[in-house]
């Protein structure tokens, strides 16, 4: 069987602070691509220049421009691209040497015709070690059927990236969700790769997580995506304060309430234990009063992005004729898929 060509595409914008290391793992590959293109989407800074330096010593990397926006850039850096299959990632990421290797092996094989990688966080701190265990799941912990590759860390074929268009450029977020989606909906093969893994630094402070929370929320509220799973999250919280206010009549509101705290910081502790087992006590007893914190103010800002995205749409024709071709050619409504974005990611 004949072997497919690969380009390894990313598009980036303003990463001069961390575009070197995500090249130096490209170029570290236990299989290396045919080539790289790298889609600069307007940076300001040092970013093409770094590159560039990159090309001048001869790696195998092309540098292209254009796009406006995530999707725009992806799609413009695929459209350079020479190999039959694509595999993406993003700026601000660290692949794992074998990352390559594992996320293509089923599409050289020939077992699918789309991969959905992995990734890992690497915390600097105990915050972003709290926030890594809270939002982002272990591989075991995903079921296989269920899972959306992820932009970040994904590969296909490039027959399937033509047949639905590449990824939607009115979509400034979740365009890899719905990318997906379309896939899923016209029958290409999926497969997951929880060892193809590409490592990620979390938000460092509770303001960046929200407005991180907030932009992917507003984003499904553009699309019309998860519309149950959000309502779900309004009515949780609505039933919260309800509890809370009777518990000044009933005690056994209190139980419950506590009974409910505990089950919302149960899994991201176990999480924690994973992966900092030597953690001592003081740091765990911090931990433990930070989980639901942040789970309380990614909620918070998924319930403030979603409505806000909503009326986007809602004020936009071409917004709302995107989202109805979407609609029809994916049908959205139809898959009781889980973002890992949203379901504790």
């Amino acid at each position: 069987m004949d072997v497919p060509s690969i380009s390894l595409v990313c598009t980036v914008r303003d990463e001069a602070d961390n575009i070197a290391e995500l090249i130096d793992s490209m170029l570290a590959q236990s299989l290396l691509p045919d080539e790289i293109v790298i889609n600069d989407c307007q940076s300001r800074d040092a970013t093409p220049q770094i590159v560039a330096r990159y090309i001048a010593c001869g790696a195998p990397i092309r540098l292209v421009q254009g796009g406006h926006n995530i999707p725009s850039g992806r799609n413009n850096a695929i459209r350079h691209a020479r190999g039959a299959l694509i595999a993406c990632t993003d700026a601000g990421l660290r692949l794992e040497p074998h990352w390559l290797e594992r996320i293509t092996a089923p599409i050289r094989r020939g077992d699918a015709d789309v991969v959905g990688g992995f990734f890992r966080p690497a915390p600097r701190s105990l915050f972003e070690l709290v926030l890594g265990a809270t939002n982002y799941r272990e591989a075991e912990e995903i079921d296989p059927a269920r899972f959306l590759p992820f932009g970040k860390s994904c590969a296909f074929r490039r027959e399937a990236w033509e047949r639905v268009g590449g990824y939607p450029e009115w979509a400034n977020h979740c365009e890899d969700v719905l990318f997906a989606l379309a896939l899923k909906h016209l029958g290409f093969r999926f497969a997951f790769a929880p060892d193809a893994l590409v490592f990620f630094r979390p938000r460092s402070s509770l303001a960046a997580f929200a407005r991180q929370y907030y932009f992917y929320a507003r984003g499904d509220g553009v699309a019309g995506l998860w519309t149950l799973r959000h309502a779900v999250r309004y009515a949780t919280y609505i039933t919260a304060a309800m509890l809370l206010l009777a518990s000044r009549r009933h005690s056994w509101t209190l139980a419950l309430i506590a009974a409910g705290a505990c089950a919302y910081v149960r899994d991201p502790l176990w999480r924690l234990r994973q992966r900092a087992p030597a953690l001592d006590g003081v740091s765990m007893l911090r931990a433990a009063l930070l989980i639901p914190v942040i789970r309380l103010v990614g909620d918070v800002a998924k319930m403030i992005g979603y409505p806000v995205g909503v009326v986007q749409r809602l004020r936009s024709a071409s917004l709302r004729r995107n989202v109805v071709h979407y609609r029809k050619s994916v049908t959205l409504q139809q898959h009781d898929l889980t973002d890992e974005r949203h379901t504790g990611a």
